[in-house]
C-alpha cells in the first residue's frame, strides 16, 4: 500500500491524536479470520505488528488473495460507508497486535466535527480506492487470459 494511506501519512497529527483516544488495543494469533465478507462491519483495526491478508470469494474456488496488509495499515474500510457490510475477508497471517477502532464511535466523531470527518473521509476513500485498484489487477492476473497488462 502506498503511504499516503497509513494513518501517520493520511491525517495530522491533531486528527490521529482525537482518533487514538478511542482505541483499544488487540492482539490475533496466526490464522484467526478478522471478518468475513457480507457480515456487518462494525470496527475496523491499524496494524501495529504482523500481516494481514485481504481475500474475496470465488464461487467454485479458493478465495482469491487480494493484498497482503502490515504496519500503520488500516484493516478494514466497510464499517464507513453504508450499509456497513464487509466488502472482502481478513486474516492474520502472522501473529498480529493492532488497534481496534468501535466504527459506530468514530462515525459519530466524525458527525460532531465535520473537519475531523473529513479527514477521515478522506484518508478512508484513499484506501478504498487503492484496494479497488489491487482487487481488479490481482482478479485480472488470475483470471483474464493476458492477465491485468499492468503498467504500473
Amino acid at each position: 500500500m502506498t503511504s499516503t494511506t497509513t494513518l501517520t501519512a493520511a491525517l495530522p497529527a491533531g486528527h490521529r491524536e482525537r482518533l487514538m483516544h478511542v482505541a483499544r488495543e488487540v492482539s490475533f494469533p496466526i490464522g484467526t479470520r478478522l471478518f468475513e465478507e457480507g457480515r456487518r462491519a462494525d470496527r475496523f483495526w491499524i496494524l501495529r505488528t504482523g500481516t494481514v491478508t485481504l481475500d474475496m470469494h470465488v464461487p467454485g474456488r479458493r478465495s482469491a488473495l487480494i493484498e497482503t496488509l502490515g504496519h500503520g495499515e488500516l484493516v478494514g474500510w466497510s464499517w464507513h460507508f453504508p450499509p456497513h457490510v464487509w466488502q472482502l475477508g481478513a486474516e492474520a497471517t502472522s501473529p498480529v497486535r493492532a488497534w481496534e477502532f468501535d466504527a459506530e464511535a468514530v462515525r459519530s466523531m466524525c458527525a460532531d466535527d465535520p473537519e475531523f470527518g473529513r479527514a477521515i473521509a478522506v484518508w478512508v476513500g484513499q484506501v478504498t480506492a487503492h484496494r479497488l485498484h489491487s482487487t481488479r489487477m490481482r482478479l485480472l492476473d488470475l483470471y483474464a487470459p493476458y492477465g491485468s497488462g499492468s503498467r504500473f
